[in-house]
């Protein structure tokens, strides 16, 4: 007989190293990502601080501990989220952005996708370094509908957001296209 370990947030705690922990089971992060991958999810960071800097309500965080259930634990690498208190990110986000390399995209696409849609995300972006287009979809009525690929527009999200959000998947990509 096969034994399968559950663990809840008081496990994951204590854990050292980079985890992430869904339903109930532990999934170890990849190790230090790529140039690109920082790069893309700096760049993410810029914009939505930029846009976000007057919003007294709404911070940026980066690599956050959201705390969706007892068993499962997710850490986006961008998130938007608003008037939060505490130390974890427990409740809804506003946006949540995930850089998808080819170790997390089976996560990323659709184990992530499933859980943000299901927990009212309201916007959740995917951004592919290697492809230079981010695909962002918005929740509604829980679940998500795809608004476009974007890689040179400006994207303006103003509807179902505390404050308003603009993000310029131009200057998202620039350094990456240059490096192309």
């Amino acid at each position: 007989m096969c034994l399968i370990e559950y663990y809840t947030y008081d496990d994951y705690k204590h854990w050292e190293g980079d985890w992430e922990l869904i339903y109930g089971q532990p999934i170890a992060m990849a190790p230090s990502p790529l140039r690109t991958h920082q790069n893309l999810l700096g760049m993410f960071v810029y914009e939505l601080n930029k846009t976000l800097k007057d919003c007294e309500e709404c911070e940026v965080l980066v690599e956050e501990d959201y705390i969706v259930y007892e068993d499962t634990i997710l850490r986006p690498d961008v998130s938007v989220v608003c008037n939060e208190e505490g130390d974890f990110i427990t409740k809804a986000l506003e946006i949540v952005v995930e850089v998808v390399s080819k170790s997390s995209a089976k996560k990323d696409e659709k184990i992530k996708f499933e859980i943000y849609e299901k927990e009212n995300v309201k916007y959740y972006i995917l951004a592919y370094p290697d492809r230079l287009i981010a695909k962002v979809y918005k929740n509604e009525n829980s679940k998500f509908k795809k608004i476009g690929d974007f890689s040179k527009e400006t994207l303006k999200l103003n509807d179902n957001l505390n404050c308003e959000v603009e993000i310029d998947f131009d200057n998202v990509f620039k350094k990456l296209r240059r490096r192309k």
